[in-house]
């Protein structure tokens, strides 16, 4: 599996597996979101609700291989990092169930609250996109977000979404699919 795409000079962003050495960085990312009033980060893996940093990085790295099932299937977290600093986080998940093809589908992903509108997610998604097609073969890509998050939806239409449908989660948000296809 690709460690990290180099975005060069778009902004200095790559990204990176999560390692041990990004602790500090990983912990200043998610508490920079409940200091905004943030409870839950999209495409964390669940770093949100982690008890340590090194359980979490043991849980995301046994998720990459874990079979696929009608419960879980296997996935991929990466920082999305700029001059040391996690901007992002990006959740790739192989293969889709039942459920993610009716709700969250492939990939989701977050940018934290002082790094928001500056290109980051249109970098990330176009990164995981890469990665998608060369290395885990899928030729298109489903992707969701709450119908109210603009800026989410032009990140997916700027890297090529077609607005599939729309429908409402549990919580009662309408929430958009869209789809990606991802050319050879």
């Amino acid at each position: 599996m690709m460690c990290h795409i180099d975005w060069g000079a778009v902004n200095g962003m790559e990204l990176v597996l999560p390692a041990l050495m990004h602790k500090q960085a990983a912990m200043d990312y998610r508490q920079e979101h409940f200091d905004c009033g943030e409870t839950e980060m999209h495409g964390d893996g669940g770093l949100d609700r982690a008890n340590t940093y090194v359980g979490w990085l043991e849980k995301i790295r046994s998720d990459m291989t874990r079979p696929f099932s009608e419960e879980l299937v296997p996935a991929t977290v990466y920082f999305g990092m700029s001059c040391g600093k996690i901007v992002g986080m990006l959740q790739i998940r192989h293969k889709l169930n039942e459920r993610l093809l009716k709700t969250y589908g492939h990939i989701g992903y977050g940018v934290r609250p002082s790094e928001r509108r500056k290109g980051y997610a249109t970098q990330m998604l176009a990164a995981a996109l890469v990665i998608c097609r060369d290395e885990m073969g899928i030729e298109k890509v489903l992707i969701s977000c709450d119908k109210k998050n603009i800026g989410s939806a032009k990140t997916i239409l700027n890297n090529g979404g077609a607005l599939h449908r729309e429908f409402v989660d549990v919580d009662g948000s309408t929430v958009q699919q869209y789809w990606i296809e991802l050319a050879r």
